[in-house]
């Protein structure tokens, strides 16, 4: 079972899932591809979406809570990234992002030793299930601009202003 909750954030509701007290979900409830997803993570797990509290959800919306505030910039729950080996490389690479940086796709891609593959990490970055958590909003175009994010861009403008402190 993969117990989901819910967390209304100033940027936008999420939805927060746990799966053997590890955070497997962290995502936009009103994402494009929300329900490819869901599909992936429940396939994967071998598991379906419980309506349920859990010890993890509540640790992430009290992390959250924080880091809202700007008084966290490190999240500390235990993570469970259901994906391909590719995926998991690349989310592992946006995890190292710092608090307040941004990174490129390109860069990205190279920090994976794959510069040829900008456009699958592309799509990588897009599958992102554990949205803030590992940190896709710091992907910004090469020239600088905000490119798609599934909060959508205010929010992804939000986030990043956040962390830079110019809210």
């Amino acid at each position: 079972m993969i117990a989901v909750d819910y967390y209304t954030s100033p940027a936008g509701e999420l939805i927060l899932g746990s799966y053997e007290e590890r955070l497997c979900l962290a995502d936009w409830r009103d994402r494009k591809a929300r329900s490819s997803v869901d599909a992936r993570l429940q396939r994967g797990l071998h598991s379906t979406y419980v309506e349920q509290k859990s010890v993890v959800t509540q640790k992430a919306k009290e992390q959250l809570e924080l880091y809202f505030r700007g008084e966290l910039q490190h999240f500390d729950l235990p993570y469970l990234c259901v994906g391909t080996v590719f995926q998991k490389q690349v989310w592992d690479a946006l995890g190292d992002i710092s608090y307040g940086d941004t990174a490129s796709y390109v860069s990205l891609a190279k920090a994976i030793g794959n510069e040829k593959a900008v456009r699958a990490v592309a799509s990588a970055v897009g599958a992102n299930a554990l949205s803030l958590f590992i940190p896709c909003h710091r992907i910004i175009g090469s020239n600088g601009t905000l490119t798609g994010y599934a909060g959508g861009l205010e929010a992804k403008k939000m986030l990043l202003d956040l962390e830079t402190h110019e809210n």
